[in-house]
Formats: C-alpha cells, sequence, structure tokens
C-alpha cells in the first residue's frame, strides 16, 4: 500500500477526492471496488479492502463501480496523486522539472492542476512536509541542529527562511501590503452581510460582519479599492449561490505551514458534507493533533471558499463558527439540500 490502510480508510470515510488514483476500496459484500471519494454508502469496516490498483482488486474477483468508475482515473487526477506521492516520499520540496518529468507534463501545467486540487504549489507543499518534519522533531525533543538536518535542511538559515515565509502575518505580509492592491466589496446575502477582498493572486479576506477597517489594519500599505464588478468578487458571489464552485477559486492568504495544510484539507470537503476535527487531523498524519486543526479552523480568513463551517466536533455536534452557529447551521442545511437535489437530478 502506498499509504498506510489507517489512512486509507479515514480516507475512504471523509470521501477524499485527493487520494483518488493512489489505490482502490474493494467491497467484499457487494464484490465490487471504488474509488475512494465514491459517493455510495459506506460499508462496515471489516467488509472493506485496500488495494494499490484496479488491477490487484480484479485478481480477487472484485468488479469496478458503476457509479465511480474507478478504472477511469483522468490523466490530470493520476498526475497530481503521482507527484503528491513523490513529494511525500521525499519529504520535502522536488523541482518542477523532476516532478513535470516523471509524470510526463509540462512544469507549467502540472503546477497548475496540483495547486487547484490541492491548494498549495508544488513548491509549498514541499516545504510544509519539510517544515512539518522539522518541528516534529522539535516538539519530540529532538536538538535544534539535529532536527534542521534530520528533515533535509541544508542549514538553520533555510529552515528559519521557511518558517517566516509559512507563518507571515497578514499584516507584515509584503511589507504591510505595500504596492499591493485589493479589490473589496461588502455585500448582503442570504447569510447576513459579507465582505470579499482579493488580491491579484487570489481571495484575501471573506468573512462575515467584517468590514473595510479590518482590512485596512490588517494591509495597512495596500491601496483599498471598492470595487463590487471585480471579477472573483462575482465569482464569490456564484460559490455562495453554487458551493461546488468553491474549490474552483484561488485563495492569497498567509499562515503558517500547519495552517495551509489544515485549509487545502478543508477545500476537499464536498458541499453538503462535514468532516469531524479528528478526521482532518487523521487526514494530515496526527489523529492527535485535533486541538491544532481547530486553531486554524478559527483563523481561517476566507471563510464559505475555504470552508470551515464544514468541520463539525467529534460528536457530531455543529461546534464552534466565527461567524455564529445558527449561520453555520444554516449554510450546512442550504448545502446539503443542494446536494440532494443534485444526486437525485444524477440518478
Amino acid at each position: 500500500m502506498i499509504v498506510s490502510e489507517e489512512q486509507a480508510w479515514a480516507a475512504f470515510e471523509r470521501r477524499d477526492r485527493a487520494f483518488d488514483g493512489r489505490f482502490v476500496v474493494g467491497v467484499v459484500t457487494t464484490g465490487i471496488y471504488c474509488r475512494p471519494s465514491c459517493a455510495a454508502r459506506r460499508p462496515k469496516r471489516e467488509n472493506v479492502r485496500f488495494f494499490d490498483d484496479p488491477a490487484a482488486a480484479r485478481l480477487t474477483g472484485l468488479r469496478a463501480c458503476k457509479r465511480c468508475q474507478p478504472d477511469h482515473v483522468a490523466p490530470d487526477e493520476a498526475a497530481v496523486a503521482a507527484a503528491r506521492r513523490m513529494l511525500e516520499e521525499q519529504g520535502g520540496p522536488l523541482s518542477l522539472a523532476t516532478l513535470g518529468r516523471k509524470t510526463g507534463y509540462s512544469p507549467t501545467h502540472l503546477q497548475r492542476i496540483f495547486t487547484r486540487t490541492m491548494g498549495l504549489s508544488p513548491a509549498a507543499f514541499g516545504r510544509a512536509l519539510r517544515l512539518e518534519r522539522a518541528r516534529q522533531s522539535l516538539s519530540g525533543g529532538a536538538r535544534v541542529t539535529d532536527a534542521i538536518h534530520d528533515a533535509g535542511y541544508s542549514g538553520p538559515s533555510r529552515f528559519y527562511a521557511d518558517a517566516s515565509a509559512l507563518a507571515a502575518a497578514p499584516a507584515t505580509i509584503s511589507k504591510g501590503g505595500k504596492g499591493m492592491i485589493i479589490r473589496y466589496a461588502a455585500v448582503d446575502t442570504d447569510y447576513g452581510p459579507l465582505l470579499i477582498a482579493a488580491t491579484d493572486k487570489g481571495l484575501c479576506h471573506v468573512n462575515f460582519d467584517s468590514s473595510p477597517e479590518r482590512l485596512q489594519r490588517d494591509y495597512p500599505k495596500a491601496e483599498l479599492v471598492e470595487d463590487g464588478s471585480a471579477p472573483l468578487i462575482q465569482a464569490t458571489l456564484a460559490a455562495i449561490a453554487n458551493p461546488a464552485l468553491a474549490a474552483t477559486l484561488p485563495v492569497d492568504v498567509p499562515g503558517t505551514a500547519f495552517q495551509q495544510r489544515v485549509w487545502a484539507e478543508l477545500r476537499k470537503i464536498p458541499p453538503g458534507e462535514t468532516r469531524s476535527y479528528l478526521d482532518i487531523a487523521r487526514a494530515l498524519g496526527d489523529p492527535n493533533a485535533t486541538r491544532a486543526v481547530g486553531s486554524a479552523n478559527g483563523k481561517n480568513p476566507v471563510a464559505i471558499i475555504v470552508p470551515c463551517h464544514r468541520v463539525v466536533r467529534n460528536d457530531g455536534s455543529l461546534g464552534g463558527y466565527a461567524g455564529g452557529l445558527e449561520r453555520k447551521r444554516a449554510l450546512l442545511e442550504a448545502e446539503s439540500a443542494s446536494a440532494q437535489g443534485s444526486l437525485s437530478l444524477a440518478d
């Protein structure tokens, strides 16, 4: 197995599309095998087997699911899965040229589809992995120099550069936003007043009951332009009406390596579904990090687009939400109804 059975089961439970192409799931009671993201009802754990690929599943007599069609892995999907696997095995960054050569894609196209799927570029994903390795060693009591060396850094300066770049606060990014133009609009939605703001790279602020003054505090040297017709602002409004569109929108937000990984996991949760803090922690390979996941969830600066409202407590209760529990409940109910309607049309 490319991943452990525990990781595979967790990915299957949360229907994680990022694991499609990395393994298939066999269900002995039905005689079929599926993608990890298959929308079908989940079987009991004792009836599930994991296989490296469809061929291995077919050797045991299983047949392909007609719903998720696990034999038809899209080339882009397979390339992203292969690139992610190589980065995880490396435990740090690899050059785009290397990833492109091994996946058969041009570096530019691979960068685009990887970032769209994972929420991070291959370089940022690799740096986050390497930094997380160093931090885990440090939290385990290792000496700083040993932790830095074992994580693959050439020296302390590179480690501190990564830590600084991935942990920059909004008010310090680009020297307080100097030279940046941030377009924003305060809009009324079915869920209440929402402030949407975007740089030329992506959405940087989407929050309920917020104000332009908040933007001014976070980006004191940026030029703020009120512009409700800006493409990303219009795209955000479209994503509120059709939540499936949210995962396609670019974001431009600073955060620690861990926060970026959590936010990337949140963007994988399909509309109409929820995940627990434990689910997210398991997806990151650290089941004990539920509190850290909760903290990162609460610091998400782009509500709805990075759907922190889809994360609930481990017992299934709503938990907290910066926008208020009534708003969280309304968002989840609307998304569930929309997802059920889409499923009925597909059936």
